[in-house]
């Protein structure tokens, strides 16, 4: 598949069949992600990988214990056979402008000199690219921020206080029986004329 087949072909899935992944599927779909672009080269973003029912399990149990899992929507989420959390490490990034070729940036000092925090940015393009490396295996995932359970992903699974991720990708095989449209799926998308602006707004 080409890149624009996979963005034609990536949809969020949110209702995955238990069944499990290849061995090997993780460690080379995180690796080839991982060449996404990241400020200064710095290379600055790890991967929490949780695969497997015990590490799954122990995810949900953090974020969304069982007592509140009655009203929750996607039922079929939990199914995924695995999660991956990317964490922007921004001491790397503080280092890394520290450096000779880099300090002149004024940004090798403290977090706050960072306008856009890129570590953040650079875990989110890694995820991006997960996910249509994802798609291109014939896989679904979906991506769901962790809003204010990321301390306790953090502590739970012994994450660096400093780490910050922008989110978690669940990955799997579709459950096609149970997959169902969500209404944000039904939004028209806005013409190109209309978000594209050439020359000036």
């Amino acid at each position: 598949m080409s890149v624009s087949e996979v963005l034609a072909a990536r949809r969020t899935c949110r209702s995955f069949a238990p069944e499990p992944l290849a061995d090997w599927l993780l460690d080379e779909l995180v690796d080839k992600a991982r060449r996404t672009p990241t400020a200064g080269n710095c290379q600055g973003v790890e991967f929490l990988i949780l695969e497997g029912t015990d590490q799954v399990t122990s995810f949900w149990d953090t974020t969304l214990p069982s007592d509140r899992r009655g009203g929750f929507p996607w039922p079929g989420l939990l199914s995924a056979p695995a999660l991956v959390v990317p964490f922007g490490l921004p001491e790397v990034y503080l280092k890394r402008y520290s450096e000779n070729d880099k300090v002149a940036s004024g940004m090798g000092g403290d977090k706050a000199d960072w306008a856009v925090p890129y570590w953040l940015t650079d875990a989110a393009f890694s995820m991006m690219a997960l996910q249509l490396l994802v798609v291109e295996q014939g896989l679904g995932c979906c991506f769901f921020g962790l809003f204010d359970n990321e301390a306790a992903v953090r502590q739970r699974f012994g994450v660096p206080d400093t780490a910050r991720s922008p989110g978690v990708l669940a990955i799997g095989h579709p459950d096609e029986a149970a997959l169902r449209p969500s209404r944000s799926s039904s939004r028209v998308r806005s013409p190109l004329a209309t978000v594209a602006h050439r020359g000036n707004w």
